[in-house]
């Protein structure tokens, strides 16, 4: 798949807004933004051979491709499409420039200060996007993350739209909610998703308008749970990325119990272990559980695995 340059970008159309944000910390562009990416081949990110981040999203004011590139301690940011001038006003709380780890209490276990002490760039941003969030959170839900990946990655770029700009080949806004909404069943059914998600998605398309950014991470959970089909887990999964809550945990995660437990007590455990073994991280619980899914330990692959969806055609 080409791949674009520098050079490409400034030549190729001007951007609709430009601007470098300088971090006032450390900050590791990879490890800041990998975890808001679903799978390698998800459309609306992509990470190009000249360094740069590229991101697909939908604004307020419209679609936007925004185009991110360190240099020298600093992020240029430029972005191209309607919501051009909102994307890049929102890059500093993107690289996490309001996650403040100064107190984070590190020092309470070993491979957890390692890891913080190895990741003093890892940060906690928020995309600001509970919708582009929580579509691909419901279908990661009970089944294998590779078929969830490639059930959103095929919906995605068959009912998306192209990334405004010059944006690498392939790159796609994902679809509005009032899309999603109205998909027919065989297109999910195509797509590897069964009726519980998929219904899911839709029962949260009704509502979507009431599910904004501008919520705090407990209102914003509330009314998600009021959703049928969406429970602790999914909600964890959208207000950590779309809101940088960085107390948020996954209850519910098939694996994320046995690597806390033997990362940080050398077990396996439940839920409620998990829980235990992280409280005391609060409320900066989901910091810890990032620098465990990067450094921690995990147990012998056994037990219970999510079924496998159907192949995709």
């Amino acid at each position: 798949m080409p791949q674009t340059s520098p050079d490409d970008v400034a030549g190729a159309a001007a951007p609709v807004a430009v601007d470098v944000y300088r971090p006032a910390r450390p900050l590791d562009l990879v490890h800041t933004l990998v975890p808001l990416r679903h799978g390698g081949g998800d459309p609306v990110w992509r990470w190009t051979r000249d360094g740069a981040v590229w991101w697909a999203t939908r604004t307020a004011d419209g679609p936007a491709t925004l185009r991110l590139e360190p240099r020298s301690g600093a992020v240029h940011a430029a972005a191209w499409g309607p919501g051009a001038e909102r994307v890049v006003a929102g890059v500093p709380a993107l690289l996490g420039a309001d996650d403040d780890d100064s107190t984070f209490p590190a020092h309470l276990h070993p491979l957890v200060d390692r890891a913080h002490r190895a990741l003093p760039g890892l940060r906690i941003g928020r995309t600001g996007q509970v919708w582009e969030q929580l579509v691909p959170a419901v279908l990661e839900q009970r089944v294998v993350g590779l078929d969830a990946q490639a059930s959103w990655r095929v919906l995605v770029r068959r009912h998306g739209t192209p990334a405004p700009g010059p944006a690498p080949e392939g790159l796609t806004v994902a679809p509005p909610a009032s899309v999603w909404r109205d998909l027919p069943v065989w297109v999910w059914r195509r797509a590897g998703v069964d009726a519980q998600r998929h219904g899911t998605v839709v029962r949260a398309a009704a509502v979507a308008h009431a599910l904004g950014a501008d919520l705090g991470a407990t209102e914003l959970t509330r009314r998600l749970r009021t959703v049928p089909g969406i429970g602790p887990w999914t909600a964890a999964e959208v207000t950590s990325r779309a809101l940088g809550d960085v107390d948020a945990v996954s209850v519910g995660d098939l694996h994320l119990p046995n690597l806390v437990g033997w990362s940080l007590a050398g077990r396996r455990t439940d839920d409620a272990g998990m829980l235990e073994l992280l409280e005391p991280f609060r409320p900066q619980r989901l910091r810890a559980v990032r620098l465990l899914e990067v450094a921690g330990s995990r147990p012998p692959a056994r037990g219970p695995r999510a079924p496998r969806a159907r192949a995709l055609v």
